[in-house]
């Protein structure tokens, strides 16, 4: 039998004080994509990340 792997906790995050026009934006970009604002949220993210990494800025992520 293998040893259970620890399941990592998702972690929370809130951002204040976004504009409202960026807001209505990006609800309007995850509606267009089908998906929801976290999902959209986290993909943009992501993408950043990856950039940053391609570019050596950051260290290479899991």
């Amino acid at each position: 039998m293998t040893p259970k792997q620890p399941v990592e906790k998702p972690a929370h995050l809130n951002i204040r004080d976004i504009p409202r026009e960026t807001l209505y934006r990006l609800k309007m970009a995850a509606a267009v994509e089908r998906k929801t604002v976290k999902d959209l949220v986290l993909e943009l993210i992501q993408s950043k990340l990856e950039e940053l990494e391609r570019k050596g800025l950051l260290p290479k992520g899991k």
